[in-house]
């Protein structure tokens, strides 16, 4: 049987510990037997002024993931056409892992909008999607045998308030991986 894995896409500006949290949770589900954290460029509904360079947002990924069993760092997109697009990513991932089965995995907040999404109907039916709760958001009816819904645990982590809070030298050490609130104070990044 082909292994699943679920590729949790993000800016991951910066990675914090309710990614890390979801992730492994998603990890050890019904659905999924790995968790990807994917590394998106460029969102295509987000402008990219206030991004942190990839390099700087993959060393992070890899310093929160580092010995977490089930959860890997993707960086697929890095490489791809800019804006990204999910169906291009999982069609690619495909072409290079086979012998795995990939699904999609989105908050509420991104199942919501997804019709908006490119080829949204064929990453469902291809891929499948596994759906988790965003703290606000209720989830618009599921009525595809391709999506699940996963009660995961929420913690409402926001990287945007991370980034503020960082301007103003607010410690925001309890919602990093320690080793990411490290590499952020000694690279001085979102000063």
């Amino acid at each position: 049987m082909a292994k699943v894995v679920g590729i949790f896409g993000g800016s991951f500006n910066p990675v914090h510990k309710g990614h890390v949290m979801l992730a492994k949770f998603l990890s050890q589900s019904q659905y999924l037997d790995e968790v990807w954290l994917t590394l998106s460029p460029q969102n295509p509904f987000k402008a990219s002024s206030d991004l942190l360079d990839d390099k700087h947002r993959l060393a992070m990924l890899h310093l929160a993931t580092k010995g977490i069993e089930g959860v890997e760092v993707c960086d697929i997109e890095l490489s791809m056409p800019r804006p990204s697009y999910t169906i291009n990513t999982l069609e690619a991932l495909s072409q290079q892992y086979p012998k795995y089965e990939f699904r999609l995995v989105i908050g509420g907040d991104n199942w919501n909008v997804f019709d908006r999404w490119k080829d949204y109907q064929r990453i469902i039916d291809e891929f499948g999607v596994v759906v988790y709760p965003r703290p606000g958001y209720e989830l618009k009816p599921i009525q595809d045998k391709n999506v699940v819904t996963v009660e995961a645990p929420l913690a409402d982590i926001s990287s945007t308030e991370i980034r503020n809070a960082i301007a103003k030298d607010i410690d925001v050490s309890a919602m990093l991986p320690q080793r990411v609130w490290n590499y952020i104070k000694e690279n001085k990044l979102y000063k």
